[in-house]
């Protein structure tokens, strides 16, 4: 058997580099062959809208049924796109929970352009979030809505409970940074660094590759290297492949932010550490957590490098709720909405927890 004087086999290197070759043919075989992914699992209509946000709910399959008057409204980050919810058949968090039997809306921030340079996180929470409370509030007869925060929308959905306590029945944080000045958050780390007046006096909005090149450089070797030369073990298969290009989508799929709503943010949040400290202050009126008095659950995910666990678990200390309760499921940032783990796992969660107090 020929060796290199490295001590490696030849035979089996001459082997690996005809297989990885072969892999490449199949690959450029397939991918023209692979249509453009479709994204969403789920049907859904605009049921209020303002601006550029709109209100969708998602409509449930023909014969599942669920209750008409306790709307379940989801708020995601403004800095991806809010299909991850419900990305595709079989890896929806959506498509679970209407066929559990829950009426969900999600807010669709849309695309800020030049013209929403200006928008303030006051528009957001008191604007944004309070419009679609009350539509459904009127809508279900209701005097509070069942409310979902993903992630920075969760970071809105605890401000909006705390200012506007009656209309939110309960509270749902999901990998919601809360502590953000925790030894191991390096995006936090990062920031408390940033000149962020001067950015944003230059680039106006915050673009969206700035955003995602910022993310991926959190891991880089495995975020711009290793995932790409893993994909030649399915360049073969065009339903792994299409699940892979369906995520990417979803990635580089990621709006601007509009330039004031992300100083603001970055300050209050990132570098003065609002939410712990209760300094954040919205239209001169305090965001006190002490007054989220509503049943609250907090679901984080054990492997996040965005959102550590530790910045989840701070919620506990600052909630004024006596029905807390938070749960931590296995994978990371994003697994937690679609691995096949988590779809079995996370909605039946979200279920057991707001049928325990309905």
């Amino acid at each position: 058997m020929a060796r290199s004087p490295l001590g490696f086999d030849l035979a089996a290197l001459v082997a690996e580099t005809a297989r990885i070759q072969q892999q490449l043919l199949d690959g450029l075989q397939l991918l023209p062959q692979v249509e453009e992914v479709v994204v969403g699992a789920s049907a859904r209509q605009v049921v209020w809208q303002d601006g550029k946000v709109c209100l969708y709910r998602f409509l449930a399959d023909e014969g599942e049924q669920r209750p008409p008057h306790q709307p379940l409204l989801v708020v995601y980050a403004l800095v991806n796109r809010p299909y991850m919810i419900d990305l595709q058949q079989g890896r929806s968090l959506v498509q679970r929970l209407l066929a559990l039997g829950h009426d969900v809306y999600v807010l669709d921030w849309g695309y800020p352009d030049r013209g929403d340079r200006y928008l303030r996180l006051e528009d957001y929470v008191l604007r944004y979030i309070d419009g679609a409370v009350r539509h459904l509030c009127q809508a279900s007869g209701q005097q509070g809505i069942d409310l979902l925060g993903v992630c920075q929308g969760g970071v809105f959905s605890l401000c909006y409970a705390a200012l506007e306590p009656t209309r939110v029945r309960n509270l749902i944080t999901m990998v919601t940074p809360v502590d953000f000045h925790t030894a191991d958050n390096m995006l936090g780390n990062w920031a408390r660094a940033l000149d962020v007046d001067a950015l944003v006096q230059t680039l106006g909005n915050i673009p969206a590759d700035l955003m995602n090149t910022s993310y991926l450089m959190l891991k880089p070797f495995r975020l711009n290297l290793q995932k790409y030369v893993a994909m030649l073990d399915i360049l073969h298969d065009r339903q792994a492949l299409a699940d892979f290009l369906r995520m990417e989508k979803w990635i580089f799929d990621s709006p601007d932010m509009a330039g004031t709503a992300f100083a603001q943010f970055i300050k209050q949040f990132y570098q003065d550490n609002g939410l712990v400290r209760g300094s954040i202050q919205m239209d001169a009126r305090a965001v006190d957590l002490s007054q989220v008095t509503m049943p609250v659950l907090n679901l984080y995910a054990a492997q996040d490098h965005l959102v550590p666990p530790a910045s989840s678990q701070a919620l506990r200390g600052l909630v004024g709720s006596t029905d807390y309760t938070e749960q931590c499921f296995a994978g990371g940032h994003i697994g937690i909405y679609v691995s096949a783990r988590a779809q079995r796992e996370v909605p039946a969660c979200i279920d057991g927890w707001l049928r325990a107090r309905q």
